[in-house]
């Protein structure tokens, strides 16, 4: 039996980085897609509480079963999870991202949100973005990152509570390192405007600001033309400082 591959993204089942991730990834197994049916990046780990989740389906055949959902990636991962895959995926892939989520970003994105939330749920899972936000984007330089990767985690599964970040720059990879997160931030991200009417309104917009230049980041592995995968995980204790916080622990009379 063919290994199962369950696929989503946050930029929406219409967007050209999860079709051609769909393409690349019926190579190696049977495929069930759960996407939102509407661009849903930014929402990182986000779920649907107020309102019914609502499911379409788009194809139904024998090795690929494609689907959107009104949810979240979140939402698209647990509704494929208990409902739509008739057994557990070997991995869960999330993308491709039209974008980085690199560094800090992983924070913000619903790409990895996904990611995450399959981790929880006992899956291997896999984020990939591409550095390019044009819709219309030639994805074809993931090939070589993404088929080395699946290819690896089928054959040699990853650690328990352990999922990738992999990010692959505009123009494709000339291989691959293995990272840690670089240290950036987001400065000056909410800017003032004025509507036609003079009411005063604010724009997402922001700059990417990286205080971590060294060898071993992502960042640097992407700007010297690498793909860089980061190990992650959805356990979010900070274990080394516990020894420096130590002296917050009491006993209440």
């Amino acid at each position: 039996m063919r290994p199962l591959i369950l696929i989503t993204n946050d930029d929406g089942i219409q967007a050209r980085g999860i079709q051609h991730l769909m393409d690349v990834a019926a190579a190696f197994g049977d495929l069930v897609v759960m996407a939102p049916e509407r661009n849903a990046s930014g929402m990182s780990c986000s779920l649907t509480t107020q309102q019914p989740l609502r499911v379409h389906t788009l194809e139904e055949r024998e090795a690929r079963h494609v689907y959107t959902c009104s949810g979240t990636p979140v939402d698209c991962v647990k509704m494929a999870l208990e409902h739509f895959c008739p057994r557990k995926p070997a991995v869960v892939l999330s993308g491709i991202n039209h974008g980085s989520n690199a560094s800090i970003n992983i924070v913000y994105s619903a790409t990895m949100g996904a990611v995450l939330e399959a981790c929880l749920l006992g899956c291997q899972a896999i984020g990939i973005s591409l550095l390019n936000h044009n819709p219309e984007a030639d994805f074809s330089g993931c090939d070589a990152t993404v088929t080395t990767l699946l290819a690896r985690v089928l054959e040699h599964p990853l650690p328990e509570w352990t999922a990738l970040n992999v990010n692959i720059p505009r123009e494709g990879a000339k291989g691959i390192r293995l990272c840690r997160a670089a240290r950036a931030r987001w400065t000056d991200s909410l800017t003032p405007r004025t509507d036609p009417l003079g009411r005063p309104y604010w724009w997402m917009t922001g700059k990417f600001v990286n205080d971590d230049p060294a060898p071993d980041t992502d960042l640097y592995a992407l700007d010297h033309g690498y793909a860089s995968v980061v190990p992650i995980r959805p356990d979010y204790t900070a274990e080394g400082a516990i020894p420096q916080l130590k002296d917050l622990e009491t006993e209440h009379e």
